[in-house]
């Protein structure tokens, strides 16, 4: 026992702070909101979209008149519900006109909001109206369903509730049980054999209640997209409430989106 506590003192506080200070520094390799300078696109250029693996880029054209004639300027978005965050546009690009961000901050309440383009400026989540935050906002009990995810989403999804993140200390917990629930995180595509099964976990939660879909897969069917297994995503299956994009999202964005729908962060929006 002494032993224990001594290595405890010498370990010290290890929860991060956040979100009451400023969030540890995000790795080198990390890849979070994307920026898009479309005014660096050359005309017909499809480097990126053809590189993408899962189709998440759109470019299109449109009319920018002048006195002499009618030109096209590139209009590039990102989706980013589709977006798996490999580096793949970014390095196919030849004039660096998209280029991913280390800001964490990408979660959204609609599947709109995911939408990235090159002068959007995207609303971040919202929080939940005043009846709900008053019955969450101290105690919020979520029950975790992996509807044929990949255990990548799932790892990101269960370390929160470790000591280094420590999502308890914020009334957040995981129960084992839908009937103990106020509402699902989904991970996944959810696939054919897992459909039923989510559905029936959400019908046995009781009113009101709230869905959060985590990762490409669980908001549009990631890679799988279009596969005839799966369903595309959870909002096929179960209303959606919030949508935490990333393959797998990092934690640090996860927590970020939780406490923002609880209305514990309130700033605006992202550029």
């Amino acid at each position: 026992m002494l032993k224990t506590l001594l290595t405890r003192a010498r370990q010290g506080h290890r929860t991060i702070k956040y979100p009451d200070a400023a969030p540890p520094a995000m790795p080198a390799h990390f890849r979070g909101a994307p920026r898009i300078d479309a005014s660096r696109c050359p005309d017909g250029c499809r480097e990126c979209a053809d590189a993408c693996p899962t189709n998440a880029i759109t470019i299109s054209q449109r009319p920018t008149d002048s006195v002499l004639s009618t030109q096209y300027s590139a209009l590039v978005s990102l989706d980013l519900g589709r977006c798996i965050f490999c580096p793949e546009c970014e390095n196919a690009c030849p004039e660096e006109a998209i280029a991913f961000s280390d800001d964490y901050r990408l979660a959204t309440r609609t599947r709109g909001d995911l939408v990235a383009g090159s002068a959007a400026h995207l609303e971040l989540a919202a929080a939940l109206d005043d009846k709900l935050r008053r019955l969450f906002g101290r105690s919020l009990k979520l029950r975790v369903v992996s509807a044929g995810d990949c255990n990548a989403c799932a790892a990101d999804v269960n370390v929160l509730s470790t000591i280094g993140w420590d999502i308890g200390r914020f009334g957040i917990q995981y129960v084992a049980s839908p009937r103990h629930a106020d509402g699902l995180v989904v991970m996944g595509p959810v696939t054919e054999n897992m459909r039923l099964a989510l559905k029936k976990t959400w019908e046995a939660i009781s009113d009101p209640k709230i869905v959060i879909a985590v990762g490409a897969c669980a908001i549009s069917g990631g890679i799988y997209a279009g596969h005839p297994e799966q369903h595309d995503g959870a909002a096929g299956t179960v209303p959606v409430d919030m949508f935490i994009p990333g393959c797998p999202p990092h934690p640090l964005t996860i927590l970020d989106g939780l406490l923002r729908l609880l209305g514990r962060i309130e700033d605006g929006t992202r550029a």
